[in-house]
């Protein structure tokens, strides 16, 4: 299916005073309102949009390339930055042969685009409550015009897994396997009052956690990078990626809770070549204790190697040093031997690669790394447990007074798994309930979209590179552009308004509800598909100094 875009005023297409045809030309000053589809502008310039007619498509954007001293505090640029886009700006004009003394011109550009066509399908698992509204809206509006592919679709909601006793989730889980490529919306882990509120059979357990203990993989997360949106603590200038051992300890668990009954508890293991088995005593329950609660939780070492070669691999590919933190200190076993693990893998075959780079790998105590990770610039990679990663991530993105991006709409989130080639991406947020509540009202919303379409991006990049698919691969990047420099030109949802003004009494002008954001992502978008290109800033800028020493249980 065909359309007709309008590219941005630096394209090299000619100029068109109408719908047929025409060269490069000044508009005449008789002039008095702009054709449909035409740009009128300043130099810089700023505008609106253009809603567009069916089936050709012409977009009119706001040139984000000057922004009035104003403006400031509400885009979050500083003046240098100002002036420095302006001087961009200018040099654009100059090479569309304007002069900064014109004080309009008019630019409309007609390019066919055809959709792109996916060869193997990507596994998409729908979610819950108000990202699985804004999930079909990216949908709608952001992907399948774009895209010819097929999709492998799990409605993962929870009234569903609750319909099939939660065979739904194993049954995606399967299917990424399959497939090697899958997205996946944001669920709800119901508690005690989501079983109530939705009447469920039993209280199942976090979808995440099934699939991630099928999968067998490493949970990336880092923020997005948009440089008007703050950060709250001095120095820190680059990004921390969370590397997420998703696997087993506490989200595959078994607990229990005890009456006042006396007793006591046991771990026992049974070999099942019929040697003697290993029992240890773990607590007795007396009387005056009047019960308590017990857990069991373990993990393999398959799976620990898996994970340590994920991360040493990630760590090298970012050109990122690489930190695990554990407490061996007091779980002497059992996280001794993910630092063992780590330390073996590091000498025998990681080594000489990260030495050669100039990269090191380094095991500290969680509690030594937390405080180093304050008084650090960022730039390095996280290796952490289950829990530490679930937690950590969580600081990262929406922080306390550790550090902060801003929000969790700002943060990414990919499930690699040991064969390098199997992925899951999703919002590293939840549901969102409180907007789904007033979107149940009828009120309107501004729910981040960010995240969510970043996962979407990132699982379509993936499947550009399984399936040597150029024109996704540029889709995809095209897209978390389209996203970036929408925010940056003041673009934004209500949560990274208030990050920008740090207030949270922010008016409705400074803000677009969800559907008006996605709507103007995917106006931007159509410009970014008409043009080559920007190489994209780089994310991770450089290294942390080397360690003055080493911890003291090195």
């Amino acid at each position: 299916m065909a359309g007709t875009l309008l590219a941005a005023a630096d394209t090299s297409v000619g100029l068109k005073d109408d719908k047929t045809g025409g060269g490069r030309q000044l508009p005449a000053e008789s002039s008095k309102e702009p054709l449909l589809g035409t740009q009128t502008s300043s130099c810089p310039s700023s505008g609106g949009l253009t809603p567009p007619p069916t089936p050709e498509i012409y977009i009119q954007l706001p040139d984000h390339g000057s922004i009035a001293p104003h403006h400031q505090q509400q885009y979050g640029f500083s003046a240098a930055q100002q002036q420095q886009q302006q001087q961009q700006q200018q040099r654009r004009c100059a090479s569309n042969d304007i002069m900064p003394d014109k004080t309009e011109w008019k630019l409309l550009t007609r390019v066919e685009y055809e959709r792109i066509k996916v060869d193997n399908p990507i596994v998409e698992l729908d979610g819950d409550e108000m990202t699985r509204i804004v999930w079909q809206m990216i949908k709608d509006k952001l992907i399948f015009p774009f895209l010819d592919m097929d999709i492998d679709y799990y409605d993962l909601s929870l009234e569903n897994r609750d319909r099939t006793n939660d065979e739904i989730t194993i049954d995606a889980a399967k299917a990424i396997l399959q497939y090697n490529v899958g997205v996946k919306c944001a669920t709800i882990t119901p508690d005690a009052a989501r079983v109530e509120e939705f009447k469920l059979k039993k209280m199942w357990k976090s979808p995440n956690g099934t699939i991630r203990n099928i999968l067998d993989g490493t949970v990336f997360r880092a923020p997005i990078i948009i440089r008007n949106i703050p950060r709250y603590v001095p120095g820190w200038e680059y990004p921390i990626v969370i590397g997420r051992h998703a696997h087993a300890d506490q989200y595959k668990c078994e607990q229990f809770q005890t009456d006042n009954t006396p007793g006591t508890v046991d771990l026992v293991f049974h070999p099942n070549d019929g040697s003697e088995g290993k029992t240890v005593r773990l607590f007795e329950f007396k009387e005056e204790d009047e019960g308590g609660v017990v857990m069991g939780m373990y993990n393999t070492k398959r799976s620990i190697e898996s994970f340590a070669r994920c991360c040493f691999t990630y760590a090298l590919g970012q050109g990122m040093p690489l930190y695990f933190s554990s407490k061996n200190t007091i779980l002497k076993v059992y996280d001794g031997v993910f630092k063992d693990v780590f330390q073996q893998l590091y000498d025998n075959e990681y080594k000489d690669q990260f030495e050669k780079a100039g990269l090191w790998y380094e095991h500290r105590l969680i509690d030594d790394m937390v405080a180093q990770a304050i008084k650090s610039k960022g730039g390095f990679v996280w290796a952490c447990k289950n829990y530490d990663g679930d937690v950590q991530s969580d600081i990262v993105a929406q922080g306390s007074a550790i550090f902060r991006y801003g929000s969790l709409g700002l943060m990414t989130s990919i499930l690699v798994c040991p064969d390098g080639k199997t992925v899951l991406s999703e919002a590293a947020h939840g549901t969102v309930t409180r907007h789904f509540r007033a979107y149940q009202r009828g009120e309107k919303t501004s729910t981040n979209p960010i995240a969510s379409i970043f996962a979407w991006s990132r699982a379509l990049n993936q499947r550009a590179i399984l399936d040597n698919n150029n024109r996704l691969k540029h889709f995809a990047q095209a897209l978390e552009d389209a996203c970036i420099e929408s925010v940056e030109a003041g673009y934004m949802s209500k949560d990274l308004a208030i990050c920008v003004a740090g207030t949270s009494k922010v008016s409705s002008e400074q803000y677009l509800t969800s559907e008006d954001l996605i709507d103007y992502f995917s106006e931007r978008l159509k410009v970014k598909l008409a043009k080559p290109l920007r190489k994209r800033y780089a994310l991770v800028g450089p290294r942390l100094d080397p360690p003055k020493y080493k911890s003291e249980d090195q």
